[in-house]
């Protein structure tokens, strides 16, 4: 199997002594992979790293082959990403803020640009401005602007944050659909446990700044009733919850 994404004895620590330690992963092609930790375990962090928004201490990241510190460009020209909160240009519309958006890209037309509107169910809101849209309407303008390019990895950091039951349910939808049809590679961090159960393959436990464990959702299902069980008992192993 290729490996999509390395991560290699990835460390940062912040003054308050927080931070990640040590974290090594593997994610191969076309895996839908959930990370899955409490707040402040340091999920953001690593993915700020891992997507050049922040430099390890120590440690790499390899992108479809690429060091994210050596090689940013070529590491970075493959991946879709939204960290924190999904940003736009509020007094633009949605159909606006991905034509901006459009602008990195060669091979992104107008034509693309409605494909992933009405993927993200937002085709009927094109000429609506963000400033009026809920948070699970931004959230999904977001994950357009993340998928415009038809990128080969894609980092989602809390993807439903604010979203409806329906909006949930599409976005795991399009994931599901990217990665078989496409061999698209998705790291998703999320604390919405059930919805990480439903969506990724594999899952990866991040306590304390440590990766605690990583197994396949399948096997975890086999020795567990629900991922939130597994957590539980893995954390309770590792610490207090």
């Amino acid at each position: 199997m290729e490996k999509a994404i390395e991560i290699k004895n990835l460390c940062k620590t912040y003054k308050n002594g927080r931070g990640i330690d040590n974290i090594d992963l593997d994610i191969q092609k076309g895996d839908i992979f959930g990370f899955l930790g409490p707040n402040g375990a340091g999920k953001t962090t690593a993915m700020k790293i891992m997507t050049g928004l922040m430099k390890p201490d120590r440690g790499d990241v390899k992108i479809l082959g690429h060091s994210i510190l050596t090689e940013f460009e070529k590491a970075i020209y493959n991946v879709g990403c939204i960290i924190e909160t999904a940003e736009a240009y509020p007094y633009l519309t949605a159909f606006e803020n991905l034509k901006q958006f459009s602008r990195y890209y060669k091979d992104v037309d107008v034509g693309r640009i409605e494909e992933i509107l009405d993927m993200v169910g937002l085709l009927k809101h094109k000429d609506e401005k963000p400033v009026r849209f809920s948070l699970g309407m931004k959230q999904r303008l977001g994950i357009a602007a993340a998928l415009l390019s038809r990128p080969k990895v894609i980092i989602l950091d809390e993807p439903l944050n604010g979203m409806d039951v329906e909006g949930m349910i599409n976005v795991r939808n399009i994931i599901k659909s990217l990665a078989e049809k496409e061999s698209t590679t998705f790291f998703i961090s999320s604390h919405l446990i059930h919805d990480i159960e439903l969506t990724c393959k594999h899952v990866g436990i991040l306590y304390n700044g440590r990766i605690i464990n990583v197994d396949s959702t399948e096997n975890i299902l086999n020795s567990y009733a629900s991922l939130e069980n597994y957590f539980v008992s893995e954390v309770e192993r590792n610490g207090r919850i």
